[in-house]
């Protein structure tokens, strides 16, 4: 599963990445961490044993005597000692040799040197990134074990690979890039290439993606010690998260500060250059899953939540919130660049509404759009082109959108084959790439200046290309062997709901139809579909 999708500028990346070289201090702190595991293992096992003795001990089961179920009945044939086998009994003229130089098939090398500098060069030359490559993150989930992909995606060859990954703690929720060095080259001149990661862990971990083979963030932004997480679960806490971080916000403008929204229903306010929490505002009554600082005005941000409600404030001034309620719970939240007055709210129950900050008490949105059948979980805006809109749903579609005016009208709907769709970004460079993930555990990069609908709409802001005829490309995947996961309850809502223990609406399995066909229906409909959007 695909949970989250963030681009990295192009040339932010460094052209050789190095290689992570444990210090004595990370050594001695690594070995801090496997020994409060271990302690927390002996402990689990501890009550575990306390459960079992209380299960044997019980009267109504010691005519089972389960203390011995697994044992063989005496005198058994079981009872009797096999022989150990030897691992090389069946394999025949298997030469042992006890010095290399004697074994024939070990090639001897008459410069070490020289071959080692050679191996250097070619791993060197595997790991080069070029400046006009795309860096795509993926936060991805498979068999219980998440891990965040730095992939590239080469545009002229239409190629998108893993390039190196970072194993992550628990189900990733929420990934943002930045540039501000932290940890280990903080202070030192130039641009950083970071990624800070929102987890169901309470912490914030912040990785360096111009380093490979790390086995440890170059920063945690939130409480690591075990015992007092344990004591404050759940509960609102001043200093640090102590549930699951939602949703991450890097400020472009004051670029040390980063806000995080969590299960906890606060949002933090973190300080980079100390990686502490410097406010916490408890302003919403549930689980807040997003939060968004405003494009230019530096101290104001946007949060939403499970309580149906939609918050802007100034981060200087908290207790002067402005509210907005739903109709049912945020999935996301979005400034609008073009128009920063105004901001988007994608909602569980498939619906957009776009408000303008100015109107204050509860007033009611510009306009309405019923985008999609199931829980819109993505949305993202085209940041060079006005009236361009993409939406991504449960119900396993990418919508394309001119809202223009505001009056939104669908341009082209598509299946991407991803599964329920948790993911869509355009790519900040390239003009009219999309990246999108999903449940599958796929991701796809679509080109949408190839798109004729697309072009016939926006015409030449999709590209200098646009009075000509252009054939369509296929979307780009990373090509996978596995089957894909389209079990119920593979989705974002039911790992969230498992956590929870709350009904979450998941998207309903639908026939996979050819995609011209899809294309042409969705095209005979964009008419209807623009219709369910009002103006108030």
């Amino acid at each position: 599963m695909i949970s989250a999708l963030a681009w990295v500028r192009k040339g932010a990346a460094a052209e050789k990445p190095t290689k992570y070289e444990m210090t004595e201090d990370e050594y001695a702190r690594l070995q801090q961490v496997a020994d409060e595991e271990i302690e927390e293992a002996k402990r689990e096992i501890k009550k575990k044993s306390k459960i079992d003795a209380s299960i044997l001990n019980d009267p109504a089961l010691k005519d089972f005597n389960l203390e011995d179920y697994d044992d063989s009945e005496p005198g058994s044939d079981s009872d009797d000692q096999e022989p150990q086998i030897n691992v090389f009994s069946n394999i025949k003229g298997l030469s042992y040799y006890q010095d290399n130089e004697e074994d024939p098939y070990l090639k001897k090398s008459d410069n070490k040197e020289e071959d080692d500098d050679d191996n250097e060069e070619e791993e060197e030359e595997e790991l080069r990134i070029f400046k006009s490559d795309n860096i795509l993150l993926v936060a991805k989930t498979e068999d219980d074990i998440s891990n965040l992909e730095v992939c590239v995606f080469e545009t002229e060859s239409d190629n998108l690979f893993v390039h190196h990954d970072f194993m992550l703690p628990a189900f990733p929720l929420a990934i943002e890039w930045m540039d501000y060095r932290v940890g280990r080259k903080a202070g030192t001149e130039g641009a950083g290439n970071y990624v800070a990661v929102g987890t169901f862990e309470p912490r914030i971990e912040i990785w360096d993606l111009d380093t490979v083979d790390s086995s440890y963030p170059d920063a945690i932004l939130g409480c690591t010690d075990k015992k007092k997480l344990r004591k404050a679960k759940g509960k609102p806490h001043a200093e640090f998260h102590t549930d699951a971080v939602m949703g991450l916000s890097w400020n472009k403008n004051v670029r040390n500060l980063l806000a995080s929204s969590s299960a906890d229903t606060t949002v933090k306010l973190w300080d980079l250059n100390t990686a502490k929490c410097v406010q916490s505002y408890g302003h919403h009554k549930d689980k807040v899953q997003a939060v968004k600082w405003h494009p230019t005005e530096a101290s104001v941000m946007l949060t939403g939540g499970y309580d149906r409600r939609v918050a802007a404030f100034d981060s200087r001034a908290p207790a002067a919130v402005q509210w907005w309620r739903v109709s049912a719970d945020v999935e996301s939240v979005m400034w609008d660049v073009h128009s920063p007055s105004h901001f988007f709210v994608a909602t569980e129950d498939g619906v957009i509404r776009y408000f303008d900050v100015r109107n204050v008490g509860n007033a009611d949105p510009v306009y309405t759009l019923v985008a999609h059948s199931e829980a819109l979980s993505s949305m993202d805006q085209h940041p060079r082109v006005p009236g361009l809109l993409i939406t991504g749903s449960a119900d396993e579609t990418v919508k394309v959108w001119d809202i223009r005016e505001n009056k939104p009208s669908m341009v082209i709907s598509r299946n991407p084959d991803v599964g329920n769709v948790f993911a869509a970004r355009f790519c900040p460079d390239e003009p009219m790439l999309v990246a999108v993930g999903g449940s599958s555990g796929e991701s796809r990069v679509w080109d949408l200046s190839t798109n004729a609908q697309v072009r016939a709409v926006f015409g030449g802001a999709v590209g200098a290309r646009a009075a000509a005829v252009v054939k369509e490309k296929p979307l780009v995947g990373i090509a996978d062997d596995e089957d894909e996961a389209d079990d119920e309850d593979d989705t974002k809502e039911a790992v969230i709901a498992e956590m929870y223990g709350e009904d979450v609406a998941v998207g309903q399995e639908e026939d996979d139809d050819d995609d011209d066909e899809d294309d042409d229906e969705e095209d005979d409909d964009s008419d209807s579909d623009a219709s369910m959007a009002s103006d108030n």
